[in-house]
């Protein structure tokens, strides 16, 4: 041993966070091991390691006892008060017992424990990185893929993107940059392993508050979000300040930032609509594009029953239903579309009392935004 590893142990409490305590601790339980595995030894022994020059010594530590049953582990008081005459029984008598060539060994531990414990800390360090981001936006760099997962470099660390969270309209080819969502950090045998999404709502939201400056900042908030990766997604927006206008905030001059989303998501559809305490206006909201002539609620089942003009029926309902689904998982209401027609024979519409649009022009606050539109 020498002087090199406490310029080393010096190295790695400042730059890796590793106290040298730490790693000291750690060689000389992996020294006596290494004594006893490599010596055949079963003693008590004790490491005396010596970082000012570099030296290290075994010492076997002996009970003093009356009779001696087992010589590897006890010392008679006779021959204890030979080496010391003020020895008892019970005291400890520690004798060197370092073979000749254990500084070969002992290096050589050395030099495996000081990577572990290195190995140890930077994947702590990237496991307390990673685990604040939980629920975060990150850009990666796609590695590789195999049947389960697309590999992610983030940087410190490959993330995994598993079948199930990758866009159906997507195709990954090494070396693309994509935004992923990090879902899931967990700490293994084998450091941090980090799962990511490109499918995941939180996705659509993260991507709105680096796009639109008022939901950084907090003036206009995101209350819900219901996606359909790949395809389309409905986001509901709110804000207690009369003169912002939160839609437009998040649609951006002339679509800009909405549209830098859209091309981000490869094309998906995104509905803004504006949120309301009223389930009658926000669920009215909900079913952009298509116009709404009467929502009835039901509190107790949580449960609306929506009117539209009969020639919307389709639009509000959506292909295969999709516009109705998202609205439902927007508002988290229960959404019963019915056309005028229909409504007007179960005797439901029109009402009395109805006030569902304040507006002379029966419009709504929202904005549904495709790629077509910049086109």
């Amino acid at each position: 041993m020498s002087t090199e590893l406490l310029d080393a142990l010096l190295i790695l409490e400042k730059e890796k966070g590793i106290s040298r305590d730490v790693i000291i601790e750690a060689i000389e339980a992996a020294l006596i091991s290494a004594y006893k595995r490599n010596f055949n030894q079963a003693q008590n022994v004790r490491i005396d390691l010596n970082l000012g020059n570099g030296t290290m010594k075994v010492f076997a530590r002996k009970d003093v006892v009356e009779e001696v049953f087992d010589s590897r582990l006890e010392i008679s008081i006779e021959d204890a008060r030979k080496i010391n005459p003020s020895y008892e029984i019970g005291d400890v008598v520690e004798l060197e017992v370092t073979p000749k060539d254990f500084g070969r060994i002992a290096a050589q531990t050395a030099k495996q424990v000081v990577t572990q414990r290195v190995r140890e800390a930077e994947r702590g360090i990237i496991y307390s990185e990673f685990i604040d981001r939980e629920d975060d936006i990150m850009t990666g760099i796609v590695q590789r893929q195999d049947p389960r997962f697309i590999y992610v470099n983030l940087g410190k660390i490959e993330a995994l993107l598993p079948q199930s969270e990758q866009m159906p309209n997507e195709s990954y080819k090494p070396h693309d940059r994509i935004k992923v969502y990090i879902t899931k950090v967990e700490k293994t045998t084998k450091g941090p392993q980090i799962f990511v999404s490109r499918t995941h709502p939180g996705l659509l939201k993260r991507l709105f508050e680096i796009e639109v400056p008022e939901i950084y900042d907090g003036t206009v908030e995101i209350r819900s979000v219901a996606r359909e990766a790949g395809d389309r997604s409905k986001i509901s927006v709110h804000t207690d300040q009369a003169e912002v206008d939160p839609v437009g905030a998040c649609v951006g001059p002339k679509g800009t930032r909405v549209q830098a989303i859209v091309n981000e998501l490869k094309g998906e559809k995104i509905d803004i609509v504006e949120w309301s305490e009223n389930p009658v206006t926000f669920v009215a909201n909900a079913l952009s594009p298509s116009k709404v002539l009467d929502v009835i609620v039901d509190e107790n089942e949580k449960a609306t029953t929506v009117v539209v003009p009969d020639y919307q029926l389709s639009l509000a309902i959506g292909k295969r239903g999709q516009n109705a689904r998202l609205a439902a998982k927007l508002t988290g209401w229960k959404i019963d579309i019915k056309s005028e027609t229909d409504a007007r024979e179960l005797g439901i519409y029109p009402r009395m009392n109805s006030n569902l649009f304040d507006d002379e022009d029966d419009s709504y606050d929202t904005f549904d935004v495709t790629e077509d539109d910049f086109e």
